[in-house]
């Protein structure tokens, strides 16, 4: 089992000891250890064998044994006992947003509710509203919370589709079975969410890929094989697609399996005009095929630019005069949006800051939460300038980066700041962000933000909607207002790189554009592999057009400094 496999069983692990009602801190234990695992840079299994799991912070003894025993033989059989003891339908219904563990387990109980299904009915009947800690807009709030799980059933995260994909081309590629390879659909097109993992090869004999392809690691059931198309189920539920084409084929039926829809029609259109044909097999004049060795090509042929992938979404790609530098990956200079154990973070603030250094980055901005979050050890004016001096002193074993002192302050539902004037104008920066009290309407929602954003001390809104993709819908929120009171005052809007937020959406990004709102792309880093985030956030802002001008951390620090300041 890799890293992430192991993290998910302990992360599991917690959520079942939740609906046993076992002691909170043993919970934690398996949150925390999965959280340390996946913050990992290296292999589980060599820790394992060199006997130092002991060394991770989080992993005590027993940890450690049950750790040694899911890479030794793939399974726990402490694991494999709880999943026994709690019916799979009530683990399910901590899908449902705002329905965790403890509510589970009392419906479960109280009710003999085993089922999704079944809770709908009850909702619908009233029977919940007699039971402690529930009532009727909880009845509704469940309600509409199961509505919401049933749009987004069968989706999946980039992030958790986009590390498979990778690994599957991996395989096909060690094969040498394939000429070429490529990932295609959307996800190619970095969509936030999928429904399933499309990938394209060219080869000789595309009967031998699709042998390689029916035995790659994961694979639970082959769900359908023919000559050009094999479909198949991973063991997490994914489905993943292979077509196989020839050599020749491959630029066309690339760009044809990328997508979008709505973009390959409007491509048709700009075919048609100049008397050109397209499909999934060429492009021709008549009878005659215009070779193309690859997409570049392929656009050429048809009088475009190359139009990267996350743009094909048909919103004006394909006039010349309207085309952008997009910023790529090698564009950020620094990020933004960390935090550290000093709050809710699993690395400590000079870890953080060397992994940010090794990525090529020359400033993090550490912003670790606020009092109000009291859950994620929030902190005061006091441990505030505890940890500015704790920077100071770490600043000075770097001359190529620094760490600026930041905070990431809650936006209280009066809209005021929760910490002090005297102790925010100490800090370079300052993330203004929302963590409670999501249910306001939206007129006062908005009222909330947009006073935030007038404060002189607030430099960056952080994650403006508070959505989180396929678990919870975003808040009421004026977006519009909200963009204008950023553009008003001279602030800047996060783009909020952590994969179930991705917030804003590159809708709404590409709106801040147009409005010359400054974005800034941020990891919303926990661990320091969350700093590895910002390839969601750069695909993200691609889709988007964003270009470096548009984003704050494509400067130099001493440029940022001077925005910051202004």
């Amino acid at each position: 089992m890799n890293n992430g496999q192991i993290a998910q069983v302990l992360d599991s692990i917690g959520e079942l000891l939740e609906f046993k009602d076992e002691n909170p801190f043993k919970v934690r234990a398996y949150h925390n250890a999965a959280r340390a695992i996946e913050s990992l840079t290296v292999d589980l299994a060599d820790v394992c064998r060199d006997k130092k799991l002991g060394d991770i912070p989080g992993i005590g003894k027993a940890m450690e044994e049950k750790i040694t025993e899911l890479i030794t033989t793939g399974k726990l059989g402490f694991y494999e006992e709880l999943r026994k003891e709690i019916p799979e339908g009530v683990v399910a219904m901590v899908s449902i947003p705002s329905f965790g563990p403890k509510k589970a387990r009392v419906v479960w109980k109280e009710l003999g509710i085993t089922t999704i299904a079944d809770l709908r009915k009850a909702c619908q009947e009233n029977k919940l509203s007699g039971l402690k800690g529930f009532g009727e807009k909880t009845q509704q709030k469940i309600l509409k919370g199961i509505e919401f799980h049933e749009q987004h059933v069968g989706q999946y995260l980039l992030n958790d589709a986009m590390p498979v994909a990778k690994s599957l081309i991996a395989w096909l590629e060690a094969s040498k079975t394939v000429h070429r390879v490529s990932i295609a659909g959307s996800l190619r097109r970095w969509k936030e969410t999928v429904r399933d993992i499309d990938l394209l090869a060219s080869a000789t004999d595309a009967a031998k890929v699709m042998d390689v392809f029916v035995k790659a690691p994961g694979v639970a059931e082959v769900i359908g094989r023919g000559d050009t198309k094999t479909s198949v189920r991973l063991a997490s539920g994914m489905q993943v697609d292979l077509r196989v084409v020839t050599d020749p084929q491959f630029p066309y039926a690339l760009a044809y399996f990328t997508g979008s829809k709505e973009h390959n029609v409007a491509i048709r259109q700009v075919a048609q005009k100049q008397g050109l044909k397209v499909n999934e097999y060429g492009i021709t004049r008549g009878s005659t095929l215009i070779e193309c060795k690859d997409e570049v090509e392929f656009y050429k042929a048809l009088g475009l630019p190359y139009v990267p992938p996350e743009m094909r979404e048909n919103t004006g790609e394909l006039d010349p005069k309207k085309f952008p530098q997009l910023i790529d990956y090698k564009s950020l200079k620094g990020v933004f949006h960390t935090h550290s154990t000093w709050s809710d973070g699993t690395a400590e603030i000079e870890a953080m800051a060397e992994k940010a250094r090794s990525m090529g980055l020359r400033y993090m901005g550490l912003s670790d939460h606020s009092k109000a979050a009291a859950y994620a050890n929030g902190m005061d004016e006091a441990r505030l300038a505890k940890q500015m001096k704790e920077i100071d002193r770490l600043n000075k074993k770097w001359k190529d980066f620094r760490i600026l002192k930041g905070l990431e302050c809650d936006i209280l539902p009066s809209g005021d700041l929760d910490l002090s004037p005297d102790i925010l104008g100490q800090l370079e920066f300052v993330i203004g962000s929302i963590h409670s009290r999501f249910d306001m309407p939206e007129k006062e929602m908005t009222e909330r933000v947009c006073k935030a954003i007038a404060n002189e001390h607030f430099d960056i809104l952080g994650h403006a909607t508070g959505r989180l993709l396929l678990s919870r819908e975003g808040y009421k929120l004026d977006l519009g207002r909200v963009l204008e009171a950023a553009k008003q005052h001279r602030k800047i809007v996060e783009l909020n790189a952590y994969p179930n937020r991705l917030d804003l959406d590159w809708i709404h990004c590409r709106r801040a554009k147009d409005l010359g709102v400054m974005m800034s792309i941020n990891p919303d880093a926990h661990s320091t592999s969350d700093l590895e985030n910002i390839e969601y956030g750069i695909a993200t802002a691609r889709r988007a057009w964003l270009e470096e001008k548009d984003v704050l951390n494509t400067r130099d620090l001493d440029e940022v400094l001077e925005i910051l300041n202004g």
